[in-house]
C-alpha cells in the first residue's frame, strides 16, 4: 500500500555559514514512507562519500525489502516489526559497503556518517539511529526527542557528570562514539512506535541542535506548520543566524491519516480469537 497522501513530507540541507561544502546526504521515498538522513564525516570530500553511500544504500535496500516482504508482523525471533527488521537490515549493509570503501580507496580512508532513518508502515514508526543525528516528535503540544545521541557527551550526562543544561551549552558536543563504516559491524538503535494523526516527526543532522534550543526547534514547528517547507526553511535561517557552524539538514514527516495495513482473511479471523 503506497503511502503517499498519507503521509506529508519535506525535507532541505545546507551547507551553512562555515563549511565549504554539505557532507550530509537525505533522501525519501514518499510512497515507502520512508526518510533517510546521514551526516558525514572524514577526510577530503569523504564525508560527503559515506552519507551518500549510506542514504543510497538504505533507501535501494529498505525498498525491495518493504516490497519482498509484505506481512507486517511481528518477527517471533528478534520482537520487532518485519518491516523495522528491513530497515535494520539495510543499515547494517550500509555499514559494511562504506568500512569497505573506507579501506580500499586511500582518499576514503577514515570516512564515516552518523545516520537517522525512519521508516512508517501499518499505523507506526520505525526509528533507527547510528551517532548524534536525531528524530524528534511533536504530538499535540508535547515535543520530544526520541533518539539519545551516541556521543561521549551524553555518555557523561548518562552518569551524571554533566546535567541536561550543561550539556546543551559544552563545546564538546561532537565527538560521537558510533557511525556507520568506522568498524566492520555497527550497532543499530533502533526503536518503534505507534503513530496518530497530525504527528509531526523531525529528522535533523546535528548542525541543528548544536545550533538551536529545543524550544525554538518547538516553537518553530508549532508556528508555522501549515507549511512543512516553511518550517523546513525557518529552521535552517535559525541555525544559521545563530552562527550556522556545520552543515544542516532537516527532513519532516506529518501523519495526514491512518495506513492501516490490510489484512487478510485469516488475519482478521485470527485477530477474533486474540484476547
Amino acid at each position: 500500500m503506497s503511502l503517499r497522501g498519507k503521509i506529508k513530507i519535506a525535507e532541505i540541507t545546507d551547507t551553512g555559514k562555515v563549511r565549504e561544502h554539505n557532507e550530509d546526504a537525505i533522501g525519501s521515498n514518499a510512497d515507502l514512507g520512508l526518510l533517510v538522513l546521514a551526516d558525514g564525516m572524514g577526510g577530503y570530500n569523504a564525508g560527503e562519500v559515506a552519507s551518500g553511500i549510506a542514504v543510497q544504500t538504505i533507501s535501494e535496500l529498505s525498498s525491495e525489502g518493504a516490497v519482498r516482504e509484505e506481512r507486517n508482523d511481528l518477527d517471533p525471533e528478534t520482537g520487532l516489526m518485519r518491516q523495522t527488521i528491513v530497515l535494520r537490515d539495510a543499515i547494517a549493509r550500509a555499514n559494511k559497503i562504506i568500512f569497505q570503501t573506507a579501506q580500499s580507496q586511500s582518499h576514503c580512508e577514515g570516512m564515516g556518517t552518523t545516520l537517522v532513518a525512519a521508516m512508517f508502515f501499518d499505523n507506526k514508526i520505525s526509528v533507527a539511529h547510528v551517532g548524534d543525528s536525531r528524530a524528534y516528535r511533536l504530538r499535540g503540544e508535547r515535543f520530544e526527542q526520541l533518539t539519545m545521541d551516541h556521543s561521549l557527551l551524553q555518555e557523561l550526562v548518562d552518569r551524571g557528570f554533566y546535567s541536561e543544561e550543561e550539556a546543551q551549552r559544552s563545546t564538546n558536543r561532537n565527538y560521537v562514539t558510533r557511525a556507520l563504516g568506522v568498524e566492520p559491524t555497527v550497532e543499530v538503535e533502533i526503536q518503534e512506535h505507534e503513530v496518530l494523526p497530525n504527528d509531526i516527526y523531525l529528522l535533523c543532522s546535528d548542525g541543528l541542535p548544536d545550533m538551536v534550543e529545543d524550544e525554538d526547534i518547538h516553537l518553530t514547528i508549532s508556528t508555522f506548520n501549515a507549511s512543512l517547507d516553511v518550517v523546513g526553511q525557518q529552521l535552517v535561517q535559525l541555525a544559521n543566524d545563530h552562527g550556522g557552524r556545520d552543515n544542516v539538514s532537516i527532513m519532516l514527516a506529518q501523519v495526514i491519516e491512518p495506513f492501516a495495513a490490510r489484512r487478510g482473511l485469516i488475519d482478521r479471523l485470527a485477530g477474533l480469537f486474540r484476547v
